[in-house]
């Protein structure tokens, strides 16, 4: 059986082979079926005489049909990538001007402590969570383990640093001999906190780890998409919460007065809302979704052939 496979690979690549200068083939085989073979082309490689497919596809003079390999890169994505870059970094940079010229700095040992919280948790829970979320925008024709593997290792940074902030602020409370989750900010913060570190316990779990079938992962997907939106959103909410409340603590009535600290903290408000407006736009253009490349998908039908038993089918 073995030999009449080599005999019938060999004859298929010697059809193959003299079509192209450099040809990258993926071949696959179906476990139930043999033989399903598959060619996956470099499209900078085909001759001239060939034909478009129904679907887009290139299509020689054999009839094989031709996956292009790379989209092109929508033209607005660049620039709206860019601005949410330069407001979230803006936010850290007024969140740092905030407590430096109004809260006397961070530090660990001293009262400052407090003032980690919120730092880390702006850097970590908005800044790279919202970068992490664009991953599959930005990286648009990297290998999709790659792409894959920075959208895990972001989360994982961010979930640090906001754990680091999160620390500081429990650990201040201790020390003073103040109560830990009584109000609507701690209530929100430490449930968007739990959310987040399951979405990425479970997204780990179905994409990166290996053991989930392929039709697991299909139906996982939206619900982890969905989430992964929505925790975002409402970290973004509890980081206003938050200010509102250390405005109100230290301000008081002087908060209606139009107090310079007051002003420069809505601002920082206000750029929240902007970040977090600016990444929701992001993922929720359909046309700037990251495409599924030509090998991505005969993996993804080999994935599923092996996982569930069937002759891979297209999506």
């Amino acid at each position: 059986m073995e030999a009449m496979m080599s005999s019938e690979l060999r004859m298929f690549l010697n059809l193959c082979l003299p079509l192209y200068s450099e040809p990258r083939l993926n071949l696959s085989l179906g476990r139930k079926a043999w033989p399903l073979l598959r060619c996956s082309w470099d499209v900078g490689a085909l001759p001239k005489d060939e034909g478009m497919g129904l679907h887009g596809g290139r299509v020689n003079s054999w009839g094989l049909r031709m996956e292009q390999s790379a989209a092109s890169v929508p033209a607005a994505l660049p620039y709206y990538v860019a601005f949410s870059q330069l407001l979230g970094l803006t936010v850290v940079a007024v969140t740092g001007a905030w407590l430096g010229l109004y809260r006397g700095g961070i530090a660990w040992e001293s009262s400052l402590q407090f003032n980690v919280h919120p730092l880390c948790m702006v850097m970590g829970m908005i800044f790279l969570q919202g970068d992490a979320l664009l991953v599959y925008r930005v990286f648009r024709k990297e290998a999709k383990r790659t792409t894959k593997i920075l959208h895990g290792l972001l989360h994982i940074f961010a979930f640090i640093i906001a754990l680091v902030g999160l620390v500081a602020v429990f650990d201040y409370h201790k020390k003073k001999g103040y109560a830990d989750l009584y109000s609507l900010h701690s209530w929100c913060g430490i449930s968007v906190f739990v959310l987040y570190f399951m979405q990425w316990l479970v997204g780990f779990s179905f994409f990166l780890f290996p053991g989930a079938s392929f039709s697991l992962r299909s139906r996982y997907r939206p619900q982890h998409t969905f989430f992964g939106a929505t925790i975002f959103l409402l970290s973004v909410g509890t980081a206003l919460l938050g200010l509102k409340e250390a405005l109100l603590f230290k301000l008081g009535s002087k908060y209606s007065t139009f107090e310079p600290e007051g002003v420069l903290a809505n601002v920082l408000g206000l750029l929240l809302i902007c970040f977090g407006v600016v990444v929701l736009y992001i993922l929720a253009q359909a046309d700037w979704k990251r495409p599924t490349q030509a090998e991505e998908q005969a993996l993804s039908m080999d994935f599923k052939t092996l996982t569930e038993g069937d002759s891979p089918s297209p999506q």
